[in-house]
């Protein structure tokens, strides 16, 4: 009698995926291959830099590929000898094929940022900022061949913080998110985790523009606040000062007349109207410059309050 395999196929790229690969790996699971996307050039020198899940599986000497096309025959045949029990899918950066879906035991199990189906797409955590919502969360979910349209496996609610940004949101759900893949594999191993149809109104969540984060000073101080919290660390919220280019990093809900983009008060404090409401401006960064204070930004610049705008 023939004893199944307990291999598993881990695919990522970003730093969201690593607590997963990490718990596994500290779990004892036997990673028999990881998949992430090629080395790409990054930054103002565009050196070539490798994944983050490149480097963690170098760091624990596992069995690594990068294809450049994902329906490659020869890849999707290594998949096949590994018959594995599952593929782990977290922030792949790809869509998987029928012939990759069909391969592991247990199928193709993806880790999603958001309670599905709201926010389907490759930003669901800075669309729940810019949104508003007030609490979000991980899905696990098998997948077919729908943009997360699969099965849900298990999910976990979590409540947003007004503090929050795509940054320190999504370092808490990817930590969520690997104690639920590795809750969902010991669940389907057990028998105990039945798929189950999504339910409700799917929303979408596509990818960032840079144009995303072009600030409408006539929309609320709410709205405007939640870009600035859902486009950081990208594209960030962008605006004019006159003829110089800025990002706004971070600021909050202050006091303040409702007239959008009006420089209200420039001296200890940057505080600025909207359509409805002000926000205060904490953190700012000028085109081509570091990020600074908002008191930085004042000393550096002849700001008139109540005749200069922000535009």
């Amino acid at each position: 009698m023939s004893t199944t395999k307990k291999n598993i196929v881990f695919f990522g790229t970003p730093d969201f995926a690593l607590p997963t690969l990490k718990l596994l790996i500290s779990k004892g699971e036997n990673i028999s291959l990881v998949v992430t996307q090629p080395d790409k050039p990054k930054g103002r020198g565009k050196t070539v830099q490798p994944p983050e899940v490149k480097k963690i599986a170098l760091q624990y000497g596992l069995p690594l590929v990068q294809p450049e096309k994902i329906k490659d025959e020869g890849f999707i045949e290594q998949l096949r000898k590994v018959e594995p029990e599952f593929a782990i899918v977290v922030a792949y950066g790809k869509i998987l094929p029928k012939e990759i879906l069909q391969i592991p035991k247990y199928g193709c199990i993806n880790l999603h940022a958001s309670l599905l189906p709201k926010y389907r797409g490759a930003a669901p955590i800075q669309w729940a900022l810019i949104k508003g919502e007030s609490v979000t969360g991980v899905t696990t979910m098998l997948i077919d061949e729908g943009l997360d349209t699969g099965p849900v496996l298990l999910q976990k609610l979590i409540p947003i913080d007004e503090e929050d940004n795509a940054l320190t949101l999504s370092e808490k759900l990817s930590t969520i998110g690997a104690e639920l893949v590795y809750e969902t594999i010991q669940g389907l191993r057990n028998g105990v985790i039945i798929p189950q149809p999504q339910k409700g109104e799917p929303t979408y969540a596509p990818q960032l523009k840079k144009q995303d984060g072009r600030i409408n000073w006539n929309s609320s101080a709410k709205e405007i606040f939640n870009l600035i919290r859902g486009t950081y660390p990208w594209p960030c919220a962008q605006c004019l000062f006159k003829e110089e280019r800025i990002k706004i990093i971070k600021a909050q809900l202050a006091e303040g007349d409702s007239i959008p983009g009006l420089i209200l008060r420039a001296k200890q404090d940057l505080i600025i109207g909207t359509g409805n409401g002000a926000i205060k401006i904490l953190l700012i960064q000028p085109e081509g410059k570091k990020i600074m204070t908002a008191k930085e930004f004042i000393c550096g610049r002849k700001i008139n309050e109540g005749m200069d705008y922000f535009s």
